[in-house]
């Protein structure tokens, strides 16, 4: 089974995945618009980087979670 399977998979059978999922996909939505401006004040800046961070978690959680996921298959 390939990653793509066990993330469709995931998102069907897991809430856990598919929050994370979600939350991710609203991230890189909010992130997009940010970055079509010519400029960020500080505070865009900042929340920007927190952004980045939260997505980068997101990333991580879900591969550990489809990491899990293929080693409790037989």
């Amino acid at each position: 089974m390939d990653e793509k399977e066990i993330k469709e998979r995931l998102l069907k059978e897991s809430d856990e995945f598919r929050k994370a999922f979600d939350e991710h996909q609203r991230l890189e939505k909010k992130l997009a618009k940010f970055h079509a401006k010519s400029f960020l004040s500080e505070e865009e800046k900042w929340e920007e980087r927190q952004m980045k961070k939260k997505k980068l978690f997101l990333k991580d959680k879900m591969y550990y979670l489809m990491t899990e996921y293929k080693k409790s298959l037989p």
